[in-house]
Formats: structure tokens, sequence, C-alpha cells
């Protein structure tokens, strides 16, 4: 790395993370916000690959790579059917649909 402020920077976080004052994935923030920002990084054609080889020394392999939250099924609670008791109108309450309240509904009389 050509930026000695950038050396001078990591050595500093790398001490914090070390001292667990910092988090790892504060201390790779920080690093890609200064590259993109200071021109002699901008301009430094091994920068990234560095960057690349710290951030694998400082974050453990579990958080290299954001991995996307599987979707959640929605969970509903739905009582069992010899439960359900029929409303005022006779239908059963648990119909299948999520409840949705009217406008009416709201309304403080």
């Amino acid at each position: 790395m050509e930026c000695e402020r950038l050396n001078r920077l990591v050595r500093s976080w790398y001490i914090q993370v070390q001292d667990e004052a910092l988090a790892p994935g504060r201390m790779v923030e920080f690093m890609e916000t200064h590259l993109m920002d200071c021109d002699v990084c901008l301009t430094d054609p091994d920068v990234q690959h560095e960057v690349k080889k710290i951030t694998e020394i400082v974050l453990p392999a579990s958080k290299m790579t954001k991995q996307p939250k599987p979707a959640e099924t929605e969970k509903v609670f739905r009582p069992p059917s010899d439960t359900v008791e029929p409303d005022e109108e006779g239908d059963d309450v648990d119909n299948g649909e999520p409840f949705v309240p009217d406008v009416d509904d709201n309304v403080n009389a």
C-alpha cells in the first residue's frame, strides 16, 4: 500500500480490534470508506488486493460474505378447527384468511 495514512489507520484499527474496542466489520467498513475518499488509494493498483488480505485476517470466515437470511415463513396462530366458534353471523371465526379490520372498526363510538 502506498498510502501512509491508510497504513497508520490500519495499524491503529487492528490494535483496537485486538483489544475488542472496535468490531472487525467496522474496521473493514472504515478501510473501504477510506479507499473511496483517498486520492492516493484511488491511484494505487494493489490497494484492493491488500485490503482483501487484511479483511481475511481480521474477519472470521463466517462473516466474510453476507449470507442472505432465508425467508422465514409467516407464522400465524390458528386454533385447532374443533375449537373455532361461530361469530354473530354464524360464520367460523377462522376462515383461513388474515384479519383485516374495516375502517369502521377503528372508529370510537
